[in-house]
């Protein structure tokens, strides 16, 4: 009978007031917790991801065979402040190093893991 009363809008009877506190309290614990799952599945695994994109780009060295964003697949002839020149089969291009994917093979040395 009460649940149809509170239903209903009728005034709760004494003793049954719900705890406006408790309640605000309860939500803004939500809230944080969503936000810090948000962090550790969004915003952390970004920022190593661009962290190591940066470490691979100072890495970056003659010789070195790459692969490129747009899957090109060349070796380092020379690397300069923001571009790269590379050379695949009788081409010569010029790319950003933004572009840089990944180091598939090193340059004198074995394939880092």
């Amino acid at each position: 009978m009460t649940r149809v009363m509170l239903a209903l809008g009728a005034p709760p009877p004494q003793g049954m007031e719900a705890n406006r506190t408790g309640e605000t309290m309860k939500f803004v614990g939500m809230m944080v917790l969503m936000l810090v799952v948000f962090y550790f599945i969004g915003i952390r695994p970004q920022q190593k991801k661009a962290k190591d994109h940066a470490n691979l780009l100072k890495t970056l060295r003659p010789g070195d065979k790459i692969l490129t964003t747009g899957g090109i697949v060349g070796v380092v002839i020379t690397v300069k402040e923001k571009t790269v020149s590379l050379r695949s089969a009788d081409a010569k291009f010029e790319i950003l190093k933004s572009a840089v994917s990944e180091i598939t093979e090193r340059s004198g040395e074995a394939t880092q893991s």
